[in-house]
């Protein structure tokens, strides 16, 4: 299928953004970063939570940039921020003080949303629905 400039512009932007987010967070997870081992330790999941989380957004960046895989990323980081997201308004709080980040990681965690939410549209076709041949 031959898509517009625009779509195809507009879609490696929605890619690249919520990739470089999630790749940009391995180096703070897999190193133990204060401020992850932190975050988890809040959440009961230090250090399991954090690397498997750590190695879910790394597959998710990589099937986000390989546009075969596009969608599949998509899904992927929909449901590994989401439970960032969830994380934040549940136990962590929108700022996270102990980490002095005046809420910077939930805004990043909510441009990977809302990116991954409007690839996941443009690339449902992708997907292996049922009904769909």
């Amino acid at each position: 299928m031959e898509h517009s400039k625009a779509f195809v512009i507009a879609s490696w932007l929605l890619r690249i953004v919520p990739a470089v987010i999630l790749l940009q967070t391995l180096f703070f997870k897999f190193t133990g970063a204060r401020e992850s081992v932190y975050i988890f330790t809040a959440l009961g999941a230090e250090p399991w939570g954090r690397i498997a989380s750590g190695v879910v957004e790394l597959i998710a960046a990589v099937l986000l940039l390989i546009p075969r895989t596009t969608a599949y990323g998509a899904a992927l980081s929909l449901a590994v921020i989401s439970g960032a997201i969830l994380g934040h308004l549940i136990r962590l709080g929108i700022a996270i003080p102990a980490v002095d980040d005046r809420g910077e990681l939930f805004a990043l965690a909510l441009v990977v949303f809302f990116c991954s939410a409007a690839l996941l549209f443009l690339y449902r076709q992708q997907l292996p629905l049922p009904g769909r041949i």
